[in-house]
C-alpha cells in the first residue's frame, strides 16, 4: 500500500512539474508575438486601460529671432498632455463601453472625460462640459445617439456591418502582424526581456515579455524592410475579398499602391542614399515596443516608449519629441461587467435634437 501510494505521489509530482514547465516555457520572440496575435482572436471579452502621454515636445529654431510665441504656448500646452481610455468589451452580443479622458497642462490646462457606448449599429457619446466651449445645460451629460447605418447613408456610402465585426478585424490584424514581423530579423530587432526588468504595471502577471526595438543602427534597415518587403505583403492581404469589402477599399487603389511600391535597382540605390542621410536628420534616443504575454499566451500588456530628435534638412532647427503609450487587458474572457450600459429614455438625445438645441442657444 505504501509503495503504491509513493508511486502515485511520484507520478503526480512529475505531472505537475511537467505542467509548470510547459506553462513557464518561453518561445522565441517572433514566434511568441505570432502566437499572441493568434490568441487575440480568441478574446471574447475583456477590460482595458490605455494611456498616451507626451513627455517632451519642443521646437527650437536655428535663429532665436524666429521664435514664435504662439507655437511655444501650443507646445507647452501639449507637453505632459495625457489621453486615457478605460473600457469593457464583449463580442456577443457586440457591446463596447469606454471613457476617454483628456488632460492638457500649461496656462490653458483643462481636463474632461467623454463616456461612450457602442453596439453593432449605434454609438452613444456623452456630451461633456468643455471649458471655453459653451454647451447648453440641457445638452450637457446627455448621450448623443448616432445611428451608424444612417450616417453611412448620409455620406453616400453603403452600410457595412462587417466594419464593426471585431472577429474579422482581429483576423485582419493577425495576418498583417504576421506578415510584417516575418520580414524583420529576429537578432536585430527582437529580444526577450526578464519580466523583473520590464517594469510591468501592478496586477499584470506576465510569463514572457518581448521587445521590438529600433535605434540609430538599424533604422535604415527597418524602413527598407517595411517599404520593400512588408508593405507589399500587407497590400496582398488587403486584396482579399473579405477584407476589401470590410474596409470598403477599391482593388484599383490597392493595385496602384502595389505598383507604386515596385522600385528598380536604381530606385533602391537612391532610397539607400536618402536613408543614409536620415542619421543627420533623425536621432533615435529610444524607440521600444514591449509585448507582455500571460501564461495562456494572451497579449495582456503593450508599452511603447519613444524619444527622438529631429533636425530638418537645410536648417539648424530642432524638434524634440518623447512619448509613452500603453495598453493593459484584464478579466479576459470573463463575464463582461459594464458600468455605463446602453443609455435609454431621457438620457438619450438624437443628432437632430442636439443640433436644434445648439442652434437655439446661439439664437439661430
Amino acid at each position: 500500500m505504501t509503495k503504491r501510494m509513493g508511486a502515485l505521489l511520484l507520478t503526480l509530482l512529475l505531472t505537475v512539474s511537467m505542467a509548470l514547465t510547459a506553462c513557464s516555457s518561453k518561445q522565441e520572440p517572433k514566434e511568441a508575438l505570432k502566437t499572441a496575435a493568434a490568441n487575440a482572436s480568441k478574446l471574447t471579452s475583456y477590460e482595458m486601460s490605455s494611456n498616451f502621454t507626451i513627455n517632451e515636445l519642443s521646437y527650437k529654431p536655428g535663429d532665436a529671432s524666429q521664435t514664435d510665441p504662439t507655437m511655444a504656448q501650443f507646445m507647452s500646452m501639449l507637453k505632459d498632455a495625457q489621453l486615457n481610455v478605460t473600457g469593457v468589451y464583449q463580442s456577443e452580443p457586440m457591446q463596447t463601453e469606454m471613457t476617454l479622458g483628456i488632460e492638457l497642462k500649461g496656462d490653458m490646462g483643462m481636463t474632461f472625460n467623454i463616456p461612450m457606448v457602442m453596439t453593432a449599429e449605434k454609438l452613444y457619446v456623452k456630451v461633456p462640459n468643455i471649458p471655453f466651449f459653451p454647451i447648453p445645460e440641457n445638452v450637457v451629460n446627455k448621450f448623443l445617439e448616432l445611428d451608424l447605418k444612417e450616417l453611412a447613408e448620409q455620406e453616400g456610402t453603403e452600410w457595412n456591418p462587417d466594419a464593426m465585426d471585431a472577429a474579422k478585424t482581429q483576423k485582419l490584424s493577425n495576418e498583417v502582424m504576421d506578415a510584417v514581423l516575418s520580414e524583420y530579423d529576429q537578432a536585430k530587432f527582437f529580444k526577450n526581456l526578464d519580466t523583473k526588468d520590464a517594469k510591468l504595471p501592478e496586477g499584470v502577471d506576465a510569463k514572457q515579455v518581448v521587445q521590438f526595438s529600433v535605434n540609430n543602427d538599424n533604422v535604415k534597415e527597418a524602413v527598407t524592410v517595411l517599404v520593400t518587403k512588408a508593405m507589399p505583403k500587407v497590400l496582398d492581404i488587403l486584396s482579399k475579398e473579405e477584407y476589401r469589402e470590410m474596409l470598403q477599399m477599391d482593388q484599383a487603389d490597392i493595385d496602384k499602391a502595389k505598383e507604386d511600391l515596385k522600385i528598380t535597382e536604381a530606385d533602391q540605390a537612391e532610397m539607400a542614399k536618402d536613408l543614409d542621410k536620415l542619421k543627420d536628420v533623425l536621432t533615435i534616443n529610444q524607440f521600444n515596443i514591449d509585448f507582455a504575454l500571460d501564461k495562456n499566451d494572451f497579449p495582456v500588456y503593450q508599452k511603447m516608449v519613444a524619444d527622438v530628435l529631429i533636425k530638418p534638412e537645410g536648417t539648424k532647427d530642432e524638434v524634440k519629441l518623447a512619448f509613452t503609450g500603453s495598453n493593459t487587458y484584464t478579466k479576459i474572457n470573463e463575464k463582461a461587467a459594464f458600468k455605463i450600459n446602453i443609455p435609454t429614455g431621457d438620457d438619450v438625445i438624437t443628432m437632430q435634437e442636439f443640433e436644434e438645441l445648439m442652434n437655439a442657444s446661439y439664437g439661430y
